[in-house]
């Protein structure tokens, strides 16, 4: 499963609207991978988590998954439509 996937599956048994995520990959510059999930408003909460939790076990899991394929820097950046 690539990461891109592994971070749409994990987002979308968090929210209540699944039909509203979206979740892209970028390249950047220096052999970092930029995920960007968008949700909408009503389910940031959800993804964020309190004090961010969800959101970095959610950057935690992505990167160790990264780690064992191709062992790439991954950030993930959240955003509502």
């Amino acid at each position: 499963m690539d990461l891109v996937s592994l971070t749409e599956k994990i987002v979308k048994s968090l929210v209540v609207d699944e039909e509203s995520v979206s979740v892209k990959e970028f390249e950047t510059d220096d052999d970092t991978m930029l995920i960007q999930v968008l949700v909408s408003e009503d389910d940031m909460g959800r993804v964020i988590g309190k004090s961010g939790r969800t959101a970095n076990a959610l950057r935690t899991l992505v990167q160790a998954s990264s780690s064992l394929k191709d062992n790439r820097y991954v950030k993930i950046d959240i955003d509502k439509f």
